[in-house]
């Protein structure tokens, strides 16, 4: 397995793992597979040339088999700051390691730009397998988004876990 950091080149790839994601684990993102269906490839590629935003794949051979990103705070007062967002692995590429290495390229990224102090995620309150792996890398829940998401007429809740670094 290969982490590295996507480029536009991988746009079209991310673009199939991003839908499948939205649509295979709706409750797990904030965006939609109805939102994102008519984003073009070329909407994706732009996510991957800005200077605050890094998304790493794993891939095996040539397929990208998970994602996370780290999105970097860009005013002053929050600089300190960064998120995780968009964190999936294929199922079949589950339990084998993949979300921890991607986890750990994300902090790992955070940790070399010195300013990042705090890395944040929302995880879906249910989703005991991920707050497993967060928790393991040392992630801590500081609160409850109540009602956070709504799909259709279903609520879930998400905890808000932070990572002092």
């Amino acid at each position: 397995m290969e982490i590295r950091k996507l480029t536009p080149t991988d746009a079209e790839n991310y673009r199939t793992i991003r839908l499948e994601a939205l649509k295979n684990k709706p409750e797990a993102f904030s965006s939609s597979y109805e939102d994102e269906i008519d984003y073009s490839v070329e909407k994706y590629r732009g996510r991957f040339n800005n200077d605050h935003t890094y998304t790493f794949g794993a891939f095996k051979g040539d397929n990208l088999v998970g994602t996370v990103t780290l999105i970097c705070e860009t005013k002053k007062k929050i600089k300190h700051r960064a998120t995780i967002v968009a964190m999936y692995v294929k199922p079949d590429q589950r339990k084998l390691g993949v979300g921890k290495a991607l986890m750990n390229e994300a902090i790992n990224k955070a940790k070399d730009l010195k300013e990042i102090e705090q890395i944040y995620l929302a995880v879906t309150a249910g989703n005991e397998f991920a707050k497993r792996l967060y928790t393991s890398l040392g992630f801590v829940t500081y609160g409850v988004d109540r009602n956070g998401l709504k799909i259709e007429d279903t609520y879930f809740d998400e905890e808000l876990m932070v990572l002092e670094l």
